[in-house]
Parts: C-alpha cells; sequence; structure tokens
C-alpha cells in the first residue's frame, strides 16, 4: 500500500491535534487508501473494501465517521457523479476550483480533466451577474474511447 508522505503525516498529524483528535492508525490507514487510489472516486463502502485487507479490525462506521472528519476538516472533497452514491477524493491545496470529471455513460469510468477551463467564463459570469464564485462543479457526460471502439 502506497504511504502518505512524512509531510502530509506530520501536517495531518497537527491538524487533527488542533481541532482535539488524533491521528489513529485507523484514520492512517484510510488516509493511505485515499491516497492509493486518488483518481479512482471511491465511495465509502469501495473504501472500506480496500483499508479492511491491511487493517482487518476497522469497521464500516469508523470509515463513515472518519470520512466525515477528513471532509470537515477539507482533507478530502465529497462530490456526486449522479448515481445516488457520495464519492471522495483527496482536496489538493493547489486547487482553486474543483477539477471536471468526464463520466462514461456505458462503464461509468470517471476520468479527471486537469486545469481550470473555465476561469475566463468565471470571471465574465461575475461581472455580468455582479456575483463571486468560490467554486464550481462541472461533469461531462458521453462515452469513453475504451467503450467508443467496441
Amino acid at each position: 500500500m502506497s504511504k502518505v508522505s512524512p509531510e502530509s503525516v506530520e501536517s495531518l498529524k497537527e491538524t487533527l491535534k488542533q481541532e482535539g483528535y488524533k491521528l489513529t492508525p485507523q484514520r492512517r490507514a484510510i488516509l493511505n487508501g485515499i491516497i492509493k487510489s486518488e483518481g479512482s472516486h471511491l465511495t465509502a463502502e469501495e473504501l472500506y473494501d480496500l483499508v479492511k485487507i491491511d487493517c482487518p479490525e476497522i469497521g464500516l462506521a469508523t470509515i463513515y465517521r472518519t470520512v466525515q472528519l477528513l471532509e470537515d476538516m477539507g482533507v478530502i472533497r465529497k462530490f456526486d457523479l449522479d448515481d445516488g452514491c457520495s464519492r471522495y477524493e483527496l482536496n489538493h491545496q493547489d486547487e482553486r476550483h474543483q477539477h471536471h470529471h468526464l463520466i462514461c455513460n456505458r462503464c461509468g469510468k470517471v476520468l479527471e480533466v486537469q486545469g481550470d477551463l473555465l476561469e475566463e467564463l468565471e470571471s465574465i459570469v461575475e461581472k455580468e451577474y455582479n456575483f463571486k464564485i468560490e467554486d464550481h462543479s462541472l461533469k461531462f457526460y458521453g462515452v469513453c474511447e475504451k467503450c467508443a471502439g467496441k
């Protein structure tokens, strides 16, 4: 399993400590699972299946509580792909906005679009409507390369 970098662990420990929490072995295992699966957009149940391989004593309730805690702290971000499931991904501090997603209607594969392609449009909308945009989310639905080739 990929490990959290020592800098990330120390930063998270400090953040947890400031909030009155400890970086328990279970929380560390969950964070490792999230990092290991980066780009996979896991549900809490999928994360549970991944984490219990290396931490068999962990319970699903611990996953839910820890995911909520990490989301509240801004370590991870929850998003919805309109499939009735909440999914989670790391919240990178260098991203001003959420990145965009490409979702295949056939196989369900999710690809991340890197780069914020909406900055110019955002600026126009802010000026036109006198509205300060803090974040946005954009999802494209279609057919991935693999499914299109079938």
